[in-house]
């Protein structure tokens, strides 16, 4: 049997009230972790009404998604209690600098110091350079703008960083001797069309792993991204399942348990050799080389 030596170990994931950041929270209390996650809701463009409407009809598509991103973490946290875990929440915008370091005050007090660092959070507004693909179906797709940008870039890539210097601040501090940071991405981050601003901040996020990978390692810190591909967290709506299923080769949509899987293993004892790498989680949706 494989002992993945999590048991006791504190971790912080960002984005936990829903879809993968939940089954990753889920996932690591299951190997004995004390799990601490944050979470933001946006205001909505859709009513209370619509967004229960959806979430009793269990339809994927935008408005279920934005149901999903609106709920608290209550469900899950009661969850992982009710199996014997321990875990915290904070509901936290990660946009603002400045309540970077008062989150990880937050978790050393309730559950310890950060062991490992999941950084799941995203914002992911559709923006395009074409006026040609404007539209206002579904979650909308509207163009480029300065503030746009400025918003993805602040919370998909500043924040990642930012998060990662904390972490690294506080575990000199500490007595240890490894490290994990598991960062999420996308495998739509080289490209994307009608996706532009949420695609470069996440080829951002890339960026900012591999040179941190490159310079922790010496404190025996290993970071590594996960770019998962088409999950069901909600959005995906019954036509765009059966085409992503009929394209992939494991013939099936991602569910967010299987980006959980990798994370803990990333996290695990058993990946100590194992940093500055980008691993493409999507049953071969697309096959990089």
């Amino acid at each position: 049997m494989i002992n993945p030596q999590l048991e006791n170990k504190v971790v912080l994931v960002t984005g936990a009230n829903h879809g993968i950041g939940a089954a990753i929270a889920k996932a690591f209390a299951a190997q004995g972790a004390k799990v601490f996650v944050t979470y933001y809701r946006e205001a909505s463009r859709y009513s209370e009404a619509e967004l229960q409407g959806a979430k009793a009809g269990g339809v994927g598509g935008d408005v279920l998604y934005r149901a999903m991103q609106q709920q608290s973490a209550d469900p899950l946290l009661e969850t992982i209690r009710a199996q014997g875990g321990a875990a915290m929440a904070h509901e936290v915008d990660l946009a603002n600098p400045g309540n970077i370091p008062p989150l990880f005050n937050l978790c050393e007090s309730q559950l310890g110091p950060v062991d490992i660092l999941v950084n799941n959070h995203t914002l992911c507004v559709l923006e395009t350079f074409d006026p040609a693909r404007v539209t206002d179906e579904g979650g909308g797709v509207q163009l480029i703008t300065a503030a746009g940008i400025d918003a993805h870039l602040a919370v998909n890539a500043r924040a990642y960083a930012l998060l990662m210097a904390e972490y690294l601040k506080r575990y000199l501090k500490r007595d240890v001797t490894s490290g994990r940071i598991i960062n999420i991405s996308t495998d739509a981050a080289h490209a994307h069309t009608a996706n532009v601003s949420y695609a470069a901040s996440k080829h951002a996020i890339e960026s900012y792993s591999r040179s941190a990978a490159a310079e922790l390692g010496k404190y025996n810190i290993t970071v590594n991204i996960v770019a998962p591909g088409p999950i069901q967290t909600g959005y995906l709506p019954p036509k765009a399942v059966e085409e992503i299923t009929s394209q992939t080769p494991l013939r099936r949509v991602g569910e967010p348990e299987d980006i959980a899987d990798v994370a803990v293993f990333l996290a695990s004892e058993q990946a100590r050799w194992v940093t500055g790498q980008l691993i493409y989680v999507g049953g071969g949706w697309r096959m990089h080389q």
